[in-house]
């Protein structure tokens, strides 16, 4: 059953794959795309669809196989949260597609699919059993409502992001086109860390160092990658490993502050290559595709998505997640750095419906603050929940 919820997820992501070329192929296709880019009378659309459909199905099969198999919900470590958080996106695209019929989502929504399930696919795929820190049915509620949410909330940053490409003048530079291309950077690295993991997996590269962690008692480290920044007073203990440049303080995991290192300059490295390659800005290469797209119809994808996935968050996030917190640690707040995180994500998301439904703030406004919020969620995700030392850091 294990070896089957695996097979089911691979193959989900191939149906994500053969979504992402056919919406593309439905955009970019003169023969096949109406004026608006609509799925109506677009074959391709609709197969692009179908495709994404199968593939919600197939990645929901994996996960009820999965929690079959673990005996509780399989949202308890990196892995399996960040592959449910992909497969909540595929989903939240699903329903809003029906709605609104947009090949353009579907060109930008199926990708980010398969970056978050790639990237998941990066951390450690064991069934383990749970510690009884998560042995309680509100890690269910929780966390998967959760993940629901910022499911959700991704489909309004990938509205935003059509929004942006396709208005903002990159033949100037501007603050709009610096911040746009430091968005895509960071996606780039989210690329490059999938691929420099692997490079360094197939390698079979490990370095293992002796520290003192945050408990002031001395532990092991393991490094899957060269060691850019060594852990607090650490010791290499592997042969022929790189040395570290420098240490961390003990509050910071410094094997996993190293891999966000390497995937930074990995990102880096494909950012230029793709300036040098096209001699244009990584927006601008983009922007061609999406000349008919409507802004006011991503606009609206935006708001709506944000508006749906925002009190799903605040139920996960905040509500269910102090209840648990009162069982788990008898108090309903703390300031542990994912706490502190979750209620800023909070404050923004609400920040972001008043300023739109009071302050007027639509357009070009609007959609960048659906890029920022986007990007506190992946800050908590990979950041906050990897490199910060907490109470959370057991996953």
């Amino acid at each position: 059953m294990a070896e089957l919820s695996g097979n089911l997820l691979q193959i989900a992501f191939f149906l994500y794959l053969g979504a992402t070329i056919t919406f593309s192929v439905s955009v970019t296709g003169r023969k096949w795309r109406n004026r608006q880019g609509e799925m109506n009378g677009n074959k391709w659309g609709i197969i692009g669809y179908i495709f994404a459909i199968l593939g919600s199905l197939f990645s929901l099969g994996y996960f009820f196989t999965r929690w079959s198999v673990a005996g509780h919900a399989p949202v308890s470590n990196m892995y399996e949260y960040m592959t449910f958080f992909g497969i909540a996106i595929g989903i939240a695209f699903v329903i809003l597609f029906a709605i609104y019929r947009s090949n353009y989502l579907g060109m930008f929504t199926m990708p980010i699919v398969m970056l978050i399930i790639a990237y998941a696919s990066m951390f450690p795929g064991e069934i383990s059993p749970l510690i009884p820190a998560l042995q309680s049915n509100w890690l269910t509620i929780h966390v998967i409502t959760v993940a629901l949410g910022q499911g959700i909330l991704t489909i309004g940053m990938a509205a935003g992001l059509i929004y942006l490409i396709r208005s903002i003048d990159f033949t100037k530079t501007s603050k709009q086109t610096v911040a746009m291309e430091i968005t895509l950077y960071a996606m780039l690295s989210l690329v490059g860390y999938i691929l420099i993991g692997t490079i360094f997996n197939v390698a079979g590269y490990e370095a293992s160092f002796s520290y003192i962690n945050e408990n002031a008692e001395e532990a092991t480290m393991v490094y899957p990658m060269p060691a850019l920044i060594g852990p607090n007073e650490g010791t290499l203990m592997t042969d022929d490993a790189l040395s570290p440049l420098v240490n961390a303080p003990a509050i910071i995991r410094a094997n996993d502050l190293n891999t966000v290192i390497w995937s930074m300059l990995t990102g880096l490295l494909l950012y230029v290559l793709l300036r040098l390659i096209f001699r244009k800005k990584v927006g601008a290469i983009l922007q061609p595709l999406l000349k008919r797209v409507s802004l006011q119809t991503v606009d609206e994808i935006s708001y709506r998505a944000i508006a749906i996935g925002f009190p799903v968050f605040t139920l996960g996030g905040l509500v269910f997640a102090m209840i648990w917190a009162q069982y788990a640690w008898t108090r309903f707040w703390g300031w542990d750095p994912k706490e502190v995180w979750a209620l800023i994500t909070f404050l923004f998301y609400a920040a972001y419906l008043h300023l739109r439904l009071s302050k007027g703030w639509h357009g070009e406004r609007s959609a960048w603050l659906c890029v920022i919020g986007f990007g506190l969620i992946m800050f908590n995700l990979v950041f906050v929940n990897l490199v910060i030392a907490g109470l959370h850091s057991y996953a």
